[in-house]
């Protein structure tokens, strides 16, 4: 249900959402760097193992399964998603849903879970708040609130993840792999059409 006194978004263009993701995650870096800077907080560890990308590789398709799953099961959830896809991946090529996931996957990972989640606590409390904030950020229009609240979901299963890893690493590839499986999938799923989810 859209207010008829707000005018739609129309599409982006492809220069537009790739460097709206490019300045999003250079704010998320800064962000992170600067809390660091003046707080007595270090960044969590992130390990290179390879048990931990395959623990990060898994959360991110059990994510995605669960986000196509909530997707067809809530219309409120899928209005809301195809809304914001509609805006962002049409004039994406297949390549650019590399940087789709990597980009915000690592800057906002490196962000909520490497320095909020730390500042707030490494406990059910910090893992909830952090959440929350990841979730707000997900927010662009009231209409939008079944995305804000799957956002709060996906935010507490990455915070809990990392608690239970202790490595930052395996958020980051859960979230990268996430993106860029949703997006994949999503605008697979609109070829050969007219470019609009149905």
């Amino acid at each position: 249900m859209t207010n008829s006194n707000q005018p739609e978004l129309s599409g982006l263009t492809r220069t537009q959402v790739l460097v709206t993701i490019a300045i999003s995650a250079i704010v998320f870096l800064a962000l992170t760097k600067l809390w660091l800077y003046f707080s007595s907080l270090s960044l969590l560890t992130a390990r290179s193992e390879p048990w931990d990308y395959v623990i990060g590789m898994g959360l991110g398709i059990g994510i995605t399964l669960m986000g196509f799953l909530v997707y067809w099961l809530w219309p409120g959830y899928r209005r809301s998603v195809d809304s914001y896809l509609n805006l962002v991946l049409p004039p994406l090529t297949w390549a650019d849903l590399i940087w789709l996931g990597l980009l915000p996957g690592l800057s906002e990972e490196l962000f909520f879970r490497g320095t909020l989640l730390p500042t707030f606590g490494l406990n059910t409390e910090g893992v909830l708040l952090t959440a929350v904030c990841f979730g707000l950020l997900h927010f662009s229009k009231l209409e939008n609130w079944p995305y804000v609240i799957w956002a709060i979901i996906v935010g507490t299963i990455l915070g809990v993840s990392t608690l239970w890893t202790d490595n930052l690493l395996v958020p980051v590839i859960a979230h990268i792999v996430t993106n860029g499986l949703s997006g994949g999938f999503w605008k697979w799923r609109t070829l050969g059409g007219s470019g609009i989810a149905r």
